[in-house]
């Protein structure tokens, strides 16, 4: 049973990847059908209503995290809060393609700091997507570079996976995260290096673009351009005030993010428009809220059946039945390499508190502590946010416009990087777990 199960999810995983990649269907028809599809093939028909559910549930919280970010953050682009920093932006990459890849990499890694995808995604984005659009160079670089500075903060104490970890093994933020900051360290280097190695060959696509103080200002001008009835010069510092306020409650986790969010949108929407004006630039905001939030729902429809059907354990357990008892001794690097798909296929959740433990009382009879196998199964971050159980993407990819399955595919061959540096360092380099 469990290994038609297994089966059936490696289908279901395998025809969804396929159809994006033929570019068959949209993202949003395919995490819906493929998984009903699969559900009923498999004899769950009578489940599969309650398994959606489930998955649904599941992704209410950050659905509408998603929604209300996403408003919060149109409300403040119409406004004009960006703008300042699209203008020293452009002034300080003056057409030079490799600035503005590295400058992509530590914007996103310093935003990311706080632990949230969301903001991250929505900010980066905001600020760079006309300024990429402009200059010719393809977004699909964005997504990749934005995506990869995101993955590596998003494994601070804070974020959604350690803090996870962290209480499914009961164990403690200093043990785990001592050896790994060192680890972060590095990876940050790497994605910098990965942005000017990507921005050299834009500079060599499209050449260096000199500009004049005239072009400079022509380029801010057009990167800025948007309906000026809604921009609000007098309620900048506000605006921003209360951005800092937002992202720092994210970081001490004072609010729930979704709740957070919520209030920030009614307070910006009072203090820069009048009801006629909100009632308008809602209206206007749909359109950009709408793709995402259904993106979202959607892939809680997937994860939930893929879960709940049991078929992401059953992979699961297929992939620990593979271990030949000779390699029993390097039991925590195979949790390294399966964290990867494993982390692709279900979500944190689901892998912390449902497979983890099992690896844990697995590796120990192999003489692996709990924190050892905890460590290496933080490795398969550095791929986990190329999933399409993963709602912020859908964020990222909608800001980009690029298609999902080319991204994924550029950013995974990256992503191999810092696979290796988490597991060189700490296999080889710090020897926290033996090899």
């Amino acid at each position: 049973m469990s290994m038609s199960l297994a089966l059936l999810g490696y289908l279901t995983i395998a025809i969804f990847m396929a159809l994006l990649m033929g570019k068959k269907l949209s993202a949003f028809v395919s995490l819906i059908i493929v998984p009903v599809a699969m559900g009923l093939l498999g004899g769950m028909g009578g489940e599969l209503g309650d398994y959606a559910l489930k998955g649904l549930k599941g992704v209410a919280p950050t659905g509408a995290l998603m929604i209300f970010a996403v408003m919060y953050f149109c409300v403040m682009i119409a406004a004009g809060m960006f703008d300042p920093l699209v203008d020293k932006t452009v002034r300080f990459i003056k057409g030079d393609p490799v600035k503005l890849l590295v400058g992509t990499a530590v914007l996103g890694l310093s935003i990311s700091l706080d632990g949230d995808s969301v903001t991250t995604f929505i900010i980066v984005c905001s600020a760079l997507v006309p300024i990429y659009r402009k200059m010719g160079i393809n977004t699909l670089n964005l997504a990749c570079i934005t995506l990869m500075a995101n993955s590596v903060p998003n494994i601070l104490p804070w974020g959604g996976p350690t803090a996870r970890l962290l209480a499914a093994l009961k164990l403690d933020a200093a043990e785990v995260m001592t050896p790994f900051y060192p680890c972060l360290a590095v990876a940050a280097v790497y994605v910098i290096i990965v942005a000017y190695i990507m921005g050299r060959q834009e500079r060599k696509r499209i050449g260096p673009v000199h500009m004049s103080e005239e072009e400079i200002t022509a380029l801010i001008k057009d990167a800025t351009a948007r309906n000026e009835e809604y921009k609000r010069p007098k309620t900048m510092l506000f605006n921003w005030a209360m951005t800092i306020f937002i992202v720092a409650s994210l970081v001490l986790d004072i609010y729930p993010p979704a709740v957070m969010f919520a209030i920030a949108t009614a307070i910006a929407l009072v203090v820069n428009y009048s009801i006629k004006e909100q009632r308008t630039l809602i209206e206007d905001v749909a359109s950009d809220v709408l793709p995402v939030a259904s993106l979202v729902f959607a892939a809680g429809i997937f994860m939930g059946i893929l879960a709940e059907s049991k078929m992401a354990s059953a992979i699961a357990t297929h992939l620990i039945s593979l271990i030949p008892e000779q390699m029993g001794s390097h039991f925590a690097f195979f949790v390294s390499l399966v964290s990867v798909p494993l982390l692709f296929v279900s979500s944190n959740d689901a892998f912390y508190f449902g497979i983890v433990p099992v690896f844990a009382e697995t590796g120990a009879t192999y003489g692996f502590t709990t924190l050892q196998i905890g460590l290496a199964s933080l490795c398969g971050q550095a791929f986990r946010l190329l999933s399409p159980t993963v709602a912020s993407i859908y964020v990222l990819l909608q800001m980009t416009e690029v298609n999902m399955v080319e991204w994924q595919i550029k950013t995974a061959k990256w992503a191999i990087g810092l696979f290796v540096i988490y597991v060189v360092m700490l296999y080889f380099v710090l020897g926290v777990i033996p090899f």
